[in-house]
């Protein structure tokens, strides 16, 4: 199993790199990759250069189309796999590994199996995609559509509540 960790943003809000804030002792990245790492077989990190983040020992995965975004990531994470890929991003501190892996038990024979808010809208960055939305994510790209968002429409797409997590369901988790 393969968890892809998007960091290939600009963190131009923030004016410096957030993800190598220090938390908990290590920097949003590393801590990111170590904790999915307990659980995936493994662990790709999308960047948008491949020379950020030397000191990050996990694999990296190079965008193929640049400036597109987590639409990108998954695409580039998903041409390299050949297979499905759970999807998260560095910024995420609390986010569960064990919480993707039942996740991904419940996906079935769905496309994209992600989890939802409280309202029922996609949390896309925490998302399990199989290897069929490679070629969807790539037309989209070509259109211009760079949302996962956007993606969905005509995928099988199931969503999964907080409270089908049970107990690994956390509000810190996203």
């Amino acid at each position: 199993m393969t968890a892809v960790i998007l960091a290939g943003g600009k963190s131009s809000r923030m004016g410096r790199d957030k993800l190598k804030l220090n938390f908990g002792g290590t920097t949003l990245l590393e801590g990111a990759v170590q904790r999915f790492g307990r659980c995936f077989d493994r662990v790709l990190v999308s960047v948008s250069d491949l020379a950020k983040y030397p000191e990050i020992k996990a694999e990296k995965v190079l965008d193929i189309y640049k400036d597109t975004g987590p639409i990108g990531g998954l695409h580039a994470a998903l041409t390299l796999t050949k297979g499905p890929v759970f999807l998260t991003a560095a910024d995420m501190p609390f986010s569960s590994p064990e919480a993707a892996l039942r996740l991904i038990e419940l996906c079935g024979d769905n496309d994209v199996c992600v989890l939802t808010d409280g309202e029922g809208q996609y949390e896309p960055l925490f998302a399990y995609y199989k290897y069929s939305v490679l070629e969807p994510a790539d037309r989209a790209i070509k259109e211009g559509k760079n949302s996962l968002y956007a993606l969905y429409d005509g995928l099988r797409v199931k969503k999964i509540s907080p409270s089908d997590l049970g107990g690994l369901w956390s509000d810190r988790l996203l």
